[in-house]
C-alpha cells in the first residue's frame, strides 16, 4: 500500500498541473475558425464549380473559365471587357490577375490555381473589390489598406456617427431587438480603438449609416447572388449604405442554429463597420478585414492590423491600450465553448481530489 501511494503521490500532482494549465483551452478551442473553407460534399457555394479548376496554369484551357474570369473582373482583378467575352484560356493577363489576388490575400504566390487559391474563391465573402471599387483603386500597405484618398467621416471633435436599420428591408426570424443588440456590440469594437462612437436613432433616411436586408439586384449596381456567395457589402465614406444578403442563414448562436450555411451576424457586421469607416481589405487572415469568412465559424475580435488601419484614418481613442484589445479577446474567448471545457476540467479535478483523498485515509 505504501509503494501504491508514493506512485500516485507524484503522478497525481503533476496531472492536476497539466489539467489545471490556464493558457491551454484558449489555444485547443480558439473563439474562431479559418477563414478558408474547404468545399466539401455537404456545403455548396455559389461559386462551387470554381473547383474544377483546381491546378490549372497557364497555357491550359477548361471550359467554363470565362465565368472565373468573371469572378475576377468583379473584384477588381481583371479590366471589364467592352463585350464580356473572356475566353477559357488561362492566358498571360489572367496569370497576372491570379498573381495579384495571391499576393492581396496572403496566400502563397504561385500563379496557378492551387489548392489555397480555390479554397478561397469558393469561400463566402465581402462583396467589395480587393482592388478597386466604384472605379477608384486601393491604396495599399503591407496589410491593411484603404480607398483611393483615404475618405473618412469628417466632423468635429467628439465624432458621433448615427445609424438606424431599414423599416422595410429586415430579416424576420431574429427579433430586431436582438439585431440591435448584435450591431451595438459591433460598432463598439470599432468605438475601442478610435475616436468616433456610434449612437442608434429611428430616423433611417437621416441616418449616417443606413442598415439592411436585400434579395438580389436592390438598385446599387451591386447585386447579391445567393447562398453563401457575397454576403454583405458596405461603401466607403460618406455615402453609408450597410447591405446584408437576405437569402444567407444568419445567425447569433450556432447552437441554436444548426444549419451548414448559417453565416454569423456579428462577424459580418464588424467587418462591414470598417469599410463603412474607411478601410478596405487586408491580407492578414486573422483580421477582420480580410474579405472572406466561412460558414459557422465567428471572427468579431479586432486584429491588430484592423487597429492600425483605423487609427491611420482616425488617431488613437485615448483610453485605447493593446492590454485592454487582449483582454477583450480573452473575455470573448469564454463565450465560445471554454467555459463548458472549464467545468469539465474542474470535474476532472474534482473526481481527481476525491481519489487523494480516498488514498490518503485508507
Amino acid at each position: 500500500m505504501f509503494q501504491f501511494f508514493s506512485y500516485y503521490s507524484f503522478l497525481i500532482p503533476f496531472s492536476l498541473l497539466c489539467l489545471c494549465h490556464p493558457s491551454l483551452p484558449a489555444r485547443i478551442l480558439p473563439e474562431y475558425s479559418s477563414t478558408v473553407i474547404a468545399v466539401d460534399a455537404h456545403t455548396t457555394t455559389t461559386w462551387h464549380g470554381f473547383t474544377r479548376f483546381l491546378d490549372a496554369g497557364k497555357g491550359s484551357q477548361v471550359s467554363g473559365m470565362s465565368e472565373l474570369k468573371k469572378y475576377f473582373s468583379r473584384f477588381g482583378y481583371l479590366p471589364i471587357p467592352d463585350t464580356n467575352n473572356f475566353t477559357d484560356i488561362f492566358d498571360k493577363q489572367f496569370e497576372s490577375a491570379v498573381l495579384a489576388y495571391q499576393t492581396n490575400l496572403g496566400l502563397p504566390v504561385t500563379g496557378e490555381l492551387d489548392s489555397d487559391t480555390i479554397s478561397t474563391i469558393v469561400s463566402p465573402r465581402c462583396g467589395v473589390s480587393d482592388t478597386k471599387t466604384h472605379n477608384a483603386t486601393f491604396h495599399a500597405t503591407k496589410h491593411f489598406a484603404y480607398f483611393n484618398g483615404k475618405p473618412r467621416w469628417v466632423r468635429q471633435a467628439p465624432v458621433v456617427l448615427t445609424y438606424a436599420f431599414s423599416q422595410n428591408n429586415m430579416i424576420y426570424y431574429i427579433s430586431l431587438n436582438v439585431i440591435r443588440t448584435v450591431f451595438k456590440r459591433a460598432f463598439s469594437r470599432w468605438e475601442q480603438v478610435i475616436p468616433v462612437s456610434f449612437m442608434e436613432i429611428e430616423n433611417y433616411p437621416s441616418a449616417d449609416i443606413r442598415i439592411g436586408f436585400y434579395y438580389g439586384d436592390h438598385g446599387d449596381g451591386q447585386p447579391f447572388d445567393g447562398v453563401l456567395g457575397v454576403l454583405a457589402h458596405a461603401f466607403s465614406p460618406e455615402n453609408g449604405r450597410f447591405h446584408l444578403d437576405a437569402s444567407e442563414t444568419w445567425a447569433i448562436d450556432f447552437e441554436t442554429v444548426k444549419s451548414r450555411a448559417a453565416v454569423d451576424l456579428e462577424s459580418v457586421a464588424t467587418h462591414e463597420i470598417g469599410h463603412v469607416l474607411g478601410l478596405a481589405h487586408s491580407s492578414v487572415k486573422e483580421a477582420v478585414m480580410y474579405p472572406s469568412l466561412s460558414p459557422r465559424s465567428k471572427k468579431v475580435d479586432l486584429n491588430i492590423d484592423d487597429v492600425n488601419g483605423a487609427q491611420a484614418l482616425y488617431g488613437s481613442n485615448p483610453n485605447f491600450t493593446f492590454s485592454s484589445l487582449l483582454a477583450s479577446e480573452k473575455s470573448s474567448n469564454k463565450g465560445t465553448g471554454l467555459r463548458n471545457t472549464r467545468s469539465s476540467k474542474w470535474n476532472i479535478s474534482s473526481l481527481v481530489g476525491v481519489l487523494i483523498l480516498f488514498l490518503c485515509t485508507r
